[in-house]
């Protein structure tokens, strides 16, 4: 969900610079800063952004720089005047350098005086033009980052059935690794043994280690996450669900494993995974 979009307009007296990015977030956060006098039409920009970005830690601004020579800030003589004189009368008795006087009057309350700009209808529609333009982009750079994630998601989750296939070609090795480990003990503790008593341990044993349905589930959810990612309703959530789905039968087939060549194949699955889980953030 990481993005950026930014658009200008240069009006008759100003600059308008709208400017959009957004981060990675499991819901919509919205931080908007617009001058004072657009105020009223934020509820607007909301529900705008809102709509087209869905998903994302979202900071909205509109810069706006003065290019004419009109300002809406300009002194109040009146009460500089007044300020002067009780200054004179105060401070600086039978002085006539009012010039420091004018410099300590104007920091006085109330030396200026700022007329609030009304909104201009005709003036936020190009705005509001210039704001659909910038979600615009940020909407083509989060498209064009798509589609390199999902290059990357195919990748990753190919790797992990490659390893899975791995964890099933080692599956007879690990199953003879502990019947031998199992019988070798027997051995050295130089007893005698109930060889029918052992067999019945030896299977209920193995079955505890049993990772058939294990490796049946994640193969399943391997391509659930494909074909999810190929359908057009595929979203952030969904497969951030499924990435859990995955993990569990990774973890638990790493707990069953109790062979270090499978575990090795473990982690590396742990290991796409993990990149897949980072990547999932950026999905809407």
């Amino acid at each position: 969900m990481t993005g950026y979009g930014k658009s200008v307009l240069q009006l008759p007296t100003k600059k308008v610079t709208i400017e959009i990015k957004s981060l990675n977030s499991k819901n919509l956060d919205l931080n908007v800063r617009i001058p004072s006098y657009y105020k009223e039409k934020e509820l607007a920009v909301r529900k705008k952004l809102a709509k087209s970005l869905v998903r994302g830690k979202v900071d909205f601004s509109i810069f706006v720089e003065m290019t004419a020579d009109e300002t809406s800030t300009s002194i109040n003589k009146g009460v500089v005047k007044e300020y002067i004189q009780q200054l004179r009368n105060t401070l600086f008795v039978g002085s006539e350098d009012d010039v420091e006087l004018l410099k300590m009057a104007v920091t006085m309350p109330d030396a200026l005086k700022t007329e609030r700009e009304e909104l201009d209808e005709n003036e936020w529609n190009l705005i509001n033009k210039n704001i659909d333009e910038a979600i615009k982009e940020i909407v083509q750079y989060r498209t064009d980052e798509a589609a390199s994630l999902e290059i990357d998601f195919k990748e990753r989750i190919a790797n992990i059935k490659k390893y899975l296939e791995e964890v099933k070609a080692l599956d007879s090795d690990r199953i003879e690794n502990v019947k031998t480990r199992l019988q070798k003990a027997i051995n050295d503790l130089k007893v005698d043994t109930d060889e029918n008593r052992f067999e019945q341990e030896l299977i209920y044993y193995l079955e505890k280690l049993d990772i058939n349905e294990e490796k049946v589930r994640l193969a399943n959810h391997l391509d659930y996450f494909l074909e999810t990612l190929a359908t057009p309703d595929s979203n952030g959530k969904k497969l951030g669900f499924i990435v859990q789905e995955m993990g569990r039968e990774i973890n638990t087939t790493g707990s069953k494993a109790n062979f270090a060549p499978m575990q090795k194949a473990v982690i590396q699955m742990k290991n796409e995974l993990e990149q897949i889980k980072e990547q999932i953030l950026n999905v809407l």
